[in-house]
């Protein structure tokens, strides 16, 4: 069983199931996964996977879980929580099949505020039967640890020498269960800059800061049923209506970082405490949020860049490095944390949100991304054209 808590899921799970809820509660939408590694995969495999998706349905929140939800995450009110203890999975809404060249597909679908928590623990649990699967090893804790503290002591020294302020993003993507837990448990002892994980379950059981806000899909979502051109603008406004200043870090890269900035206004630069970086060049993408602070008078050392793109510790230094004394930055780091073992590749599996609408009363879209790397854009080609002229983008 890989996923043994409804906590085992990353922070903004929880704060856009509650958003949906509030905004949006008849709304319905469908997540799609996709390999970019296009690996090959076999029936076997699509059978263990099946036996894991009925094990989600037997977790729930359970009462200590719920009484840490309530007093560490004040921000989503209790009423929230105590939906969420009757909340289950249920695997038979998760539809699973490989194609003629064994890729693997799968979708599932139901309302909004419910389907946004399939996302992780799928990934997490395909990630994690993939290494079981191929036998690259490691199943015992003291041979893991073995292998991935060494690599662990250099990551330190570099975050210590760097004062690089850092979290763990790898819940996704992790080599295991296990894996992660290693990693939270190594740098909440050695590194005095390690801020927190995204896993929720890993903040309750390690006494740490539970970080995240929001991902792609409100943006997707917001566009498809509305417009793209003041995607990112709605979602901010309704965020601040949820939240109320809380959760103060946005997204930027749904459809470009140059239509985010349109969207940018002088109330919503000085209403959110800073922004997250996920694709592109990291250096172009700070220059182009300073800029845009300094237009407005604002000083760029009061806000923030949260960088989570590909990171390893190295390039988190060269970073900080080149923004030093001129904004604020901090690193979300994935999967160079937990799935950097020696002799095992990690997985470039994703699970966006491919298609919704509004209410049952009006028509399913189909959902887009863009982001600044085009070779990541996800939608139909026509829907994909479609987002780039209305946006403006060659």
């Amino acid at each position: 069983m890989i996923i043994r808590s409804i906590l085992e899921n990353d922070l903004y799970k929880f704060s856009m199931s509650y958003y949906y809820q509030v905004h949006y509660p008849n709304a319905w939408g469908t997540f799609g996964f996709h390999d970019r590694n296009n690996t090959e995969y076999s029936e076997d495999f699509v059978g263990l996977l099946k036996e894991e998706f009925q094990y989600l349905a037997t977790i729930s929140l359970q009462p200590t879980e719920f009484d840490w939800a309530v007093k560490t995450i004040p921000y989503i009110p209790q009423c929230f929580w105590e939906w969420l203890c009757y909340f289950r999975f249920e695997p038979d809404k998760i539809n699973v099949w490989l194609d003629e060249e064994r890729h693997l597909h799968m979708e599932v679908s139901d309302a909004m505020y419910k389907v946004t928590f399939y996302e992780i623990p799928i990934l997490a649990i395909v990630s994690e039967l993939y290494h079981q699967y191929i036998g690259d090893g490691f199943e015992q804790r003291e041979e893991l640890s073995a292998a991935m503290i060494p690599l662990m002591e250099k990551k330190v020294a570099i975050a210590s020498q760097h004062n690089l302020y850092f979290a763990d993003f790898g819940l996704r993507r992790r080599y295991s269960r296990l894996s992660e837990d290693l990693v939270v448990e190594y740098m909440k002892a050695h590194c005095p800059t390690f801020t927190g994980t995204s896993t929720v379950y890993l903040a309750m059981k390690y006494h740490l800061k539970p970080i995240g806000t929001m991902a792609h899909e409100c943006f997707m979502f917001q566009a498809a049923v509305h417009t793209p051109k003041e995607a990112n603008y709605e979602v901010m406004e309704r965020w601040v209506d949820v939240y109320d200043g809380n959760l103060g870090t946005v997204l930027t890269d749904t459809y470009t970082v140059d239509a985010f900035l349109r969207n940018f206004s002088m109330k919503l630069a000085k209403l959110y405490d800073g922004v997250r970086h996920d694709s592109g060049d990291p250096k172009a993408f700070g220059d182009k949020m300073i800029k845009k602070y300094e237009s407005y008078g604002i000083d760029p050392k009061s806000k923030t860049i949260v960088f989570s793109d590909a990171l390893d510790f190295q390039k988190a230094a060269d970073i900080k490095e080149y923004f030093a004394g001129r904004i604020k930055v901090t690193f979300g780091i994935g999967t160079n944390l937990t799935c950097d073992i020696p002799g095992v590749k990690a997985m470039n599996i994703v699970m966006k949100l491919k298609e919704c609408r509004i209410n049952p009363r009006q028509p399913v879209y189909g959902c887009v991304k863009l982001s600044d790397v085009p070779g990541k854009a996800i939608g139909t080609e026509k829907d994909i054209e479609n987002y780039k002229y209305q946006l403006g983008i060659g």
